[in-house]
Order: structure tokens, then sequence, then C-alpha cells
């Protein structure tokens, strides 16, 4: 041991008491401050390991130094800039669960005012062995306990710690992507950068994304508006007049169905239908349905559906936008549209924590007033999963929020239950509902969370009914993106009558498609729609139904009630599917057959131009996205968000205050039923319901702008 000791007094040696100092504290951190969840045993190995390599990289800086005072100095101050910069993300994690961005260090005044007034109502005992090590080592410098190291380091004794280091590093990255692919590329939320990296790594990579986005942005004209605005007004499709405002007026409900798709509607299990009451619904008088309408989402996965659902643009090539852009970024969306064309309110219920795909933040540039995420619920015990509340439960304790919205309102519900891996509690199981017996676990428990989710959408429709909103609004439902991956499709292929050794590409393509409804309660007329068309249609398709035209704004899809509307259906990956053709790769598979083309002249040439629009209409959704061109766009009677008017705490006392202020003129629910809730109108089998709150939480929940004060 007293050798050991002795290594310390080389210049060497000191470097790597620091970096297994720092190691040591960071470990501290990891487990009891930052509460990430590690899914396998080498997620937690990479999670111990991860901060040695950066340290030894960063460490090793002042091995180049050849003075000894300056050495010592310079090692000691790098010392402490790391342990300043963990320890600002243990505080800041501590208050918002989240880890800081190198955005927000910039706007510390911003973000101070966020930590509960003061920072040090943050602190916890043990982060005094966040300091101890450099009190003693100072100390023990100045004592001679730790004698300094004259000898001058030769330039390649540095290169060697620094080479160690980037080594480490590569092998930690090599690993990492064999864990999680595409890990810096798909950035959905920060606490994935930090598991396999560390937070070094992550403030480097957050920094260098938020310079690329800032020079992108700087250089950015707004010249570079008009290929954008010349192909949108040539793309636009103007309303079909039978439906143009069917549903002026009337409040807009958005169900996010997770991973569900279309391949679900109608189907059964031993002749049981899985989805009996969305099966109702897909085929009422009271609705739109379409059975040909896509997913076009990339790695952004769900925040992309939700871009695209809200603002008619793609997301980006690569990682989502919501993560990437959704700070900062000029939208011209639903939430802001509908109430500045029509005075609609708006808010969004969410059983996860706010700060996945950063919506805590792209919310408010959408415009939207409230955000109900896990923090306004009960998430303790087994009332959550992985993703969050379980979906009958949100529905059910949404209603105290709900209630005392003014109408017209605007409102989405992002369900999560059938998200993969599709688990589901035992007591949450219908009985007498079996599932398949593919012998892929996923594919088995996915009909039984879909069946779950069924129910619980059939629960909320019988509260809309007895409390008068159904009649009074249009409730689009429809599917994020797959569930089923490709990967499991061929596991799935049985349950489908389709033989798995003929399964291709093109069957993959076509498994793409997710439900799509307008529903109006009371209303007739209702057919299914073979139109073909996605995700980027939704917007234009449903201003057009209540009655305002989509014409003066940057929206790539169009109509899909239109007879303009474009049938050609782009995927994030350049591919597309039309009414007639698949194309996938550059390889033609003609729709009827399923079979691959060899195109004529005549044919390719056609096939050449849909390939051109395809290409055209993503790069311009980028060019506008990736610049933030729309602060360049100014549409008349539409007003730029200005997000610092958004806070999403306390949302229901804000909504009382307005029904106070508004008095007989309130337009909730709550001042219809003589201001009286309407909560037990709710009726639910949820068993979760009659169980206590707990200490322990799937989930770990907290409001981003709970302490930061209303505004």
């Amino acid at each position: 041991m007293k050798r050991l000791w002795q290594k310390t007094n080389s210049r060497l040696g000191f470097t790597t008491l620091l970096i297994i100092c720092f190691w040591l504290k960071t470990l501290i951190a990891y487990f009891v401050d930052f509460h990430v969840s590690l899914n396998d045993p080498l997620q937690f190995i990479l999670y111990i390991l991860n901060p040695i390599p950066t340290a030894i990289i960063f460490y090793s800086l002042a091995l180049y130094i050849k003075r000894t005072r300056l050495f010592y100095t310079s090692i000691i101050v790098l010392d402490i800039l790391n342990t300043v910069l963990l320890y600002l993300n243990v505080i800041y994690y501590r208050e918002f669960t989240d880890f800081m961005t190198v955005a927000t260090m910039l706007g510390y005044n911003k973000v101070n005012e966020g930590l509960s007034g003061s920072s040090v109502a943050l602190t916890n005992f043990h982060d005094v062995f966040f300091w101890l090590d450099l009190v003693i080592i100072v100390i023990l410098l100045l004592t001679r306990k730790i004698k300094t190291d004259n000898r001058k380091l030769n330039w390649r004794a540095g290169f060697a710690v620094t080479s160690l280091g980037f080594l480490a590093f590569g092998f930690n990255m090599a690993i990492s992507e064999m864990n999680r692919p595409q890990l810096l590329t798909k950035t959905f939320d920060r606490s994935y950068v930090v598991k396999y990296l560390g937070i070094d790594t992550f403030t480097v990579y957050d920094g260098l994304s938020t310079q690329h986005n800032s020079d992108v942005r700087a250089t950015a004209k707004k010249s570079e508006l008009t290929d954008i605005l010349k192909f949108v007004h040539k793309h636009y499709a103007k309303p079909n007049q039978v439906y143009y405002g069917k549903a002026k007026g009337k409040n807009v409900i958005i169900l996010h169905l997770e991973s569900f798709q279309q391949f679900m509607i109608d189907k059964k299990v031993d002749g049981r239908e899985v989805t009996p009451f969305l099966n109702h619904l897909y085929h009422s008088q009271s609705t739109y349905s379409f059975d040909n309408f896509f997913h076009q989402v990339g790695q952004g996965k769900t925040s992309d559906a939700e871009n695209m659902l809200e603002t008619s643009t793609y997301g980006l090539p690569q990682g989502s936008l919501f993560a990437q852009l959704g700070n900062d970024n000029t939208f011209q969306g639903a939430p802001s549209i509908l109430r500045q064309k029509a005075g609609y309110s708006s808010a969004v219920f969410h059983g996860n924590v706010a700060s996945f795909w950063n919506r805590n933040n792209t919310y408010k540039n959408l415009g939207y007033q409230y955000f109900f995420d896990a923090s306004y619920y009960d998430t303790s015990g087994d009332k959550s999963l992985g993703f969050g509340l379980k979906d009958k439960l949100l529905f059910n304790d949404s209603v105290k929020y709900l209630q005392r919205l003014q109408q017209p309102f605007y409102v989405k519900y992002l369900t999560v239950t059938n998200h993969f891996p599709f688990s589901l509690d035992k007591e949450d199981e219908d009985d007498g509902f079996k599932a398949p017996d593919t012998g892929d676990k996923a594919v088995d428990n996915y009909f039984r969370t879909a069946h779950y989710l069924d129910e619980s959408i059939k629960e909320f429709y019988s509260y809309l009914h007895k409390t008068g909103l159904d009649k009074k609004s249009i409730i689009v439902l429809y599917g994020d993106h797959y569930g089923i991956s490709n990967s499991e499709n061929t596991d799935l292929a049985k349950v489908l009558g389709k033989n798995p050794s003929d399964w291709n590409d093109f069957d993959n393509a076509q498994l793409q498609r997710v439900p799509l409804m307008f529903n109006m309660p009371g209303t007739k007329g209702g057919f299914i729609d073979h139109t073909y068309g996605g995700e980027i249609d939704v917007l234009p398709t449903l201003l057009h139904l209540l009655g305002i035209s989509n014409k003066q704004y940057i929206q790539f899809g169009t109509d899909l009630l239109s007879k303009q509307h474009d049938t050609v259906v782009a995927f994030r990956n350049e591919d597309w599917v039309s009414d007639k053709y698949t194309c996938l790769s550059g390889v033609v598979y003609d729709n009827k057959t399923g079979q691959e083309l060899h195109p004529n002249k005549k044919l390719q040439a056609k096939i050449n131009n849909m390939q051109a629009k395809v290409k055209l209409e993503l790069s311009l959704s980028d060019s506008l996205n990736q610049k933030n061109l729309l602060r360049f766009y100014h549409p008349k009677g539409l007003k730029p968000i200005d997000p610092e008017k958004y806070n999403y705490a306390n949302g229901l006392s804000k909504e009382i205050n307005i029904e106070r202020r508004l008095k007989n003129k309130s337009t909730s629910l709550y001042s219809e039923n003589g201001n009286h809730s309407t909560q037990s109108d709710y009726k639910t089998d949820a068993p979760e319901l009659h169980h206590k709150s707990t200490d322990t939480n799937r989930i770990k929940i907290t409001n981003p702008d709970a302490n930061s004060g209303d505004k």
C-alpha cells in the first residue's frame, strides 16, 4: 500500500489518483442521484466504466505541461471543472430528472430561477463526497504528504496516455453501438447517452450538436423559402366542399394509439375480435376511416408522428426533431393555428415524464397551453409501466383536467400501454381473451396490450357519451408507428395467414399501415376510404373538416378528402408507396400482385418522377426545419409563438382561475355541469384504481416547470 501511495509522487501517479477519485464520485452520482434504467448486464458494466476513458483523455492534457507548478495547478483546475460539471448535473437532475444541456448552461440564470429559488435547497448530505477528495488532495500537496514531481515528462508520455484514453473510448463506443445501434444519431432521451458514454461525452456531443444547429441556422436566409413555397403552393389540394366545415366549431380530441397497426382492425383470434370497440368505430356511419393510411416516421418514432400530425412537416433524416430542434424551432402547428383562428384552448395528456422526447420544451413552441404529464397523476406501484401511466388510468385520471378546459378545445391523449415490449400485469389481462401462440413473446403480447388499449378507448367513449362531449367533438384516432418490427414480421405472418418463407420487403412495407379515423358521433355518412395517404396529410384534412383553409401555411401534406390529394406516400428513408406501386430501395412492386416489376421505358419515367418528387419533398422539409426557416414566414393572422409565455406547472389551478374570471361566460364542461365535477360519470374496471399509493414507482416523475413560477 505504501508503495502504491508513493506512486502519487510522480506526475503519472498523481494523474491516476485524480482519475480514480473522479471515477468514484461519478459512480456516487450515477447510483445515488441519477435514476437511469439499466436493462441488461452489459449496460450495467458500461455504466460503471464509461467515466474512465473521457477522464483519462481530459486529465492527460496536463501531462503536456513541463513546468512543475503549472502542471499541478492545471490538473487541479481540470479536476475542479470536471467536478463542477458533474455536480451541476446532480443538482439539475434532482430538480428536473434530466441532464444539463449546453444551452441550459449558457442560460444558467434562467435555470437557477427554476431550482426552487435556491440551489441550496437541492443539496444533500452526501454531496460532501463530490468535493472531499479535492480538499484532501490539495491539503496533502500543501503539506508535502504528496510530493511534487519536478521531472519533465516527454511529450510522448502524455501522448501515450491520451491515446490510451481514446482507445478505451473507442472500445466503449463500439460495445455501446452493438448494444444500442445508432446511439448518437437516434437520440430521443439524454439518459441513453449518459448511460452508455458518460456525462463528459454527453456534454461534448450536445455542445457539438448545438453548435452545428446554430451554424446552420445562422447562415440561413429568407430567400431559401422560395423553393419551399413554390413546392407547397403547387402541391396544394383545395378542399372537397362536401366535407369542408363538417366539424366546424367542434372540440378536437386526438387519440394517439401507441404502436397500433392497421392489421389489428377486424382481426380475430380463436373467433374473438382483438379490438371490438375500435372495429365498431372503424365501421361506424359516424366515421371517415382510411384503410391505406401509412405511418411515415423515422428514428424519431412517436415524436415524428406527433410532429407530422401537428405541423404537416416531416421528421429528420436522423434522430428526433423534437429532441434535436424542439427547444427553439419555430412551428406553425395545430394548437397555435386553432387558437388564433378559432379560439381553441389546447392540452396534452400523457402519463410519462415531461422531458421524454423533449416534449416539455417542444410543446411550448407548438403553442400548447397545458401539458398534463406524469407529475399530474399517481403513477406509483403497479399503476404505471415503463413508459408511463396505464391507459385506463390515464383516461380516468385526466377527467379532472379535461372538464375544466374552455371549449372548444384541441386535446391529445398519448397512450402508452401498447408499447414494446408489450408487457401487461396479470391483473389487467382479460381472462376471456386468448392471444395467439406464435412462439414470439413480443408478438403474442402485442395482441394482449392492443386488446387492453381497445377497452381503454371504450371506457373513454362511454364518458364522452354520458357528458355529451361526444356530440360536440370530432375524435381523431390514429396509429403512430409499427408495433411489430420487420425482424418479427415472419412470426406474425402465421397469424395473418401468410407463409413466413415467402415473406419479403414488400410485405414489410404493406404492414406499415396504421389506422386513421375521423369520428363525429351522432353524424351520418361515414365510410371506409381506400385513398392512399400518410401522417403528413392529417393536419390539412382536419383543418378543412373544421372549416379552416390551410392554403396560407407551409404544409407538405394534402387533404385526404380532396380530389387533388397526392397519393404518393413518402417514407423517411426515401422509399415510397402509391395507390399502384411500392418502391423500396429502387425495386418497384405491383401493389395488386406483390410481384417485382421490371418497368418499361414509359413506366420507368413515371417511377422516376415519383421518386424525384419524394426526394424533393423530404429535402425541402428538412431545410425548413433544420434551418428554422419558418421564423421568416408570417402568414396573415398568425402570430409567432413566444414559448416564454407557457409554463406547465399548476395546470389545474390555471384552468380554475380562468373559469372564475369568465364566470357565467365559462364554456368548460365543469361550468356547463352547474360547477359540478363529472368524475363520477367515468367508469373503469382498472383494478389499480383501488390500490393505495406507494413509495415505489416504475418511472421517476417530475415536472420541469414545477418550481419555475407561473408565467
